[in-house]
């Protein structure tokens, strides 16, 4: 192997100029090796050289069969998918999986987190109702002209339309509430 020290130059007999040559070598054994190495990095500049050339002949045959980069990413996609799902590991991950969704904990643990969802949603759903009868009821007390004030009317209206952004609406309900057109939310 021939070793040239950072900043020597080769001279024109290829030896490393200032430089000894390392021990063990001789002088046209040391040439013979530079020509060699010229050659090779001469071989690999001319392999990179035809590897473009092949990359860009492939990209115009594809553009010619009209293969985008999208549809070559998602062909890619879908065989690396193909090749995870047909995997030792996947199969193994999916049959213990489908193990664990037979078993009895996982039933009775699902069952009680579906219970609690709906006595959640309830509650939401009682606290809303509670809260919408007491602005009723505030609106209605005669001695007060909160519920008439465009501050009250404005908080009104960020209420409902935010309730018929988290909840939706009802079958009775058009898509175009009123409250909707001026509300931040």
């Amino acid at each position: 192997i021939f070793y040239l020290s950072i900043g020597s130059s080769v001279s024109s007999t290829g030896v490393a100029s200032g430089g000894t040559l390392p021990p063990g070598l001789a002088e046209e054994e040391a040439e013979e090796i530079q020509v060699e190495l010229t050659k090779v990095e001469d071989e690999i500049q001319t392999l990179r050289q035809v590897l473009v050339a092949k990359e860009r002949h492939a990209a115009e045959l594809k553009r010619r069969l009209g293969i985008s980069p999208l549809s070559e990413i998602k062909q890619n996609f879908t065989k690396g998918w193909h090749e995870v799902q047909c995997s030792d590991a996947y199969l193994t991950a999916s049959a213990t999986f489908e193990e664990i969704g037979r078993s009895d904990a996982y039933k009775r643990t699902q069952e009680t987190l579906s219970q609690a969802g709906h006595m959640t949603s309830a509650a939401f759903s009682s606290v809303g109702s509670a809260i919408r009868n007491q602005f009723g009821e505030m609106r209605a007390l005669p001695y007060s002209n909160s519920g008439n004030s465009p501050s009250f009317k404005s908080f009104e209206d960020k209420v409902e339309n935010m309730k018929y952004k988290v909840m939706g609406r009802s079958n009775g309900e058009s898509d175009h509430s009123p409250t909707s057109n001026n509300a931040p939310f």
